[in-house]
């Protein structure tokens, strides 16, 4: 018996370590920006973006904080500020070796470790303060990165924004689609 839980732990592990990366591709009224999501690395973090893809939860959604030379974030919120309903909160999995660099899409939280679930963000630069351990012995998970679409990112981050560093513009997230992978 014990062999066999420690052969069935062992294949769950690498299959997790040899897990496909998932291609997305997220469509914007600025352009459309290819993520390629590490599900080796992340796996809750990747599970838990593909199921709000294909649910629709992104589509429609703004870019609300955006920050030139930091980052550009959404996935909570429509163009009148409201946020959208989200499913529970995630495991933080910022030990995953992966770096908060420009161009990574990582996971929004707030100041709860384990808080994050459907906000993200993307490094508009290397943010190595992000990165575990971090200020608060945890940082912000990195799950993946854009392919293609890198001059979209840097065009958002540029937006001129008001208060709360909210585009003046809203730049909406038009839809978020699961092109190869899960």
């Amino acid at each position: 018996m014990k062999q066999l839980l420690l052969s069935l732990a062992l294949g769950l592990t690498m299959s997790i370590a040899n897990a496909a990366p998932v291609k997305v591709l997220m469509e914007t009224t600025e352009g459309n920006i290819t993520l390629e999501l590490d599900s080796a690395k992340a796996p809750k973090s990747v599970a838990n973006f593909v199921q709000y893809a294909k649910d629709g939860h992104y589509d429609g959604l703004v870019f609300h904080r955006v920050i030139k030379g930091f980052m550009i974030q959404g996935g909570g919120m429509d163009e009148q500020g409201n946020q959208r309903k989200t499913r529970a909160s995630i495991e933080n999995e910022a030990k995953n070796g992966l770096r908060n660099d420009r161009g990574t899409i990582a996971m929004a939280r707030t100041s709860v470790p384990h808080s994050a679930s459907s906000q993200f963000f993307i490094n508009h630069k290397d943010n190595d303060f992000l990165n575990y351990p971090g200020q608060d012995g945890w940082g912000y998970a990195v799950f993946g990165k854009v392919t293609e679409g890198m001059e979209v990112v840097d065009k958002i981050a540029v937006t001129r924004t008001g208060p709360g560093d909210v585009p003046v513009t809203p730049i909406v997230i038009t839809k978020v689609t699961v092109v190869e992978g899960k």
